[in-house]
């Protein structure tokens, strides 16, 4: 499946009904009264978000989102009826964002919330309505009112507990392959992810927590350099932040500040949260090498790092109980997961 995690949608809802002038029509009465029906009201427009939705490429073609009009009143006092909703399904993580790109409508963060965004136009009056004892044969209606319309953003930061930043190539989609069900592309060159996966990983104990695989960052990416500061977004919800370094990078410690930098430019608070540090692919260079690395690496950042392989399956259970203790501090018990 496609990722789009942007998409720019005009919605409108439903017009109400127009009132209905009539009057009462029988035979042998000759002044029958007024029984003009009201107009029905226009659908209106409802977001919710969707468990089983992961992107926004439904709206990457349909742009445009019309609620029904509401039905117009009729003669013998019958209303119009009111139009259906328009309800647009939607990723949890989703926010509505209006035109300007920035100021933030609604916010969706659990599966099943539901948000009337755009409320379709009241139908109007028939002439019935204006029936008195002073003006028994009224002509006078109403048209229905018209909805409300707006161009609008929606734009997607995933739902994880924890986050995977790192250099291009530093083995962030290996390990979430190694951990979860996740089945990202894997090769030996940067930018092999060109967009988010996400991962359930469960432990020994049957709990589990949610892992996203960020596309790789590089120097300037809060700029818009490489891929771009967008995916830097979804790692915004998350409790902890799993940096992996490449253990056979030429400067591991560089490698390790040049990401740190990406964050703290950023903003958001990214470079506030709890981190967890790993050095990977020490299979390749063998455990006393690796330890070496380990000691010159913690040395230049004052950062001790645990030593993995995906590949091998070393200390991979350290760092995810680790995830996991942070992870459980962070959520409010009432908020915790049950995957």
């Amino acid at each position: 499946m496609k990722f789009l995690d942007e998409a720019k949608i005009f919605v409108k809802s439903g017009d109400g009904g127009a009132g209905c002038v009539s009057f009462h029509s029988e035979k042998f009465v000759e002044f029958g009264g007024p029984d003009g029906g009201n107009g029905g009201k226009g659908g209106d427009i409802i977001f919710e978000a969707a468990g089983n939705l992961n992107t926004l490429m439904d709206y990457r073609y349909a742009q445009h989102f019309k609620a029904k009009k509401g039905d117009h009143g009729r003669g013998r006092n019958c209303s119009g009826a009111h139009a259906p909703d328009l309800v647009l399904k939607i990723p949890v993580g989703t926010q509505v964002i209006d035109e300007d790109g920035e100021t933030v409508l609604l916010d969706f963060t659990h599966e099943g919330q539901r948000e009337v965004f755009l409320r379709g136009g009241d139908g109007g009056f028939g002439n019935a309505h204006y029936k008195s004892a002073t003006n028994q044969a009224p002509r006078k209606f109403t048209p229905g009112w018209p909805g409300q319309e707006r161009d609008i953003w929606l734009r997607l930061k995933l739902i994880a507990d924890a986050g995977l930043v790192g250099l291009p190539n530093a083995g962030k989609s290996t390990f979430l392959a190694s951990v979860s069900a996740a089945k990202p592309k894997i090769a030996d060159y940067p930018f092999t992810t060109l967009h988010p996966n996400l991962g359930v990983v469960r432990i020994d104990d049957g709990a589990s927590f949610v892992i996203a695989d960020i596309p790789g960052l590089i120097e300037g990416a809060h700029e818009g350099l490489g891929l771009g500061d967008k995916f830097l977004a979804h790692i915004e919800r998350t409790s902890v932040i799993l940096h992996l370094v490449d253990c056979m990078n030429d400067d591991p410690a560089e490698a390790y500040k040049t990401i740190r930098n990406e964050l703290k430019e950023y903003g958001a608070d990214l470079a506030k949260k709890t981190e967890i540090i790993a050095l990977t692919k020490v299979e390749a260079i063998g455990p006393e090498l690796a330890e070496d690395v380990a000691k010159e690496f913690e040395k230049k950042t004052k950062k001790k790092p645990y030593l993995i392989s995906s590949v091998a399956g070393l200390g991979i259970r350290e760092v995810l109980s680790k995830l996991y203790e942070v992870i459980t501090e962070q959520r409010h018990p009432d908020e915790s997961r049950d995957l």
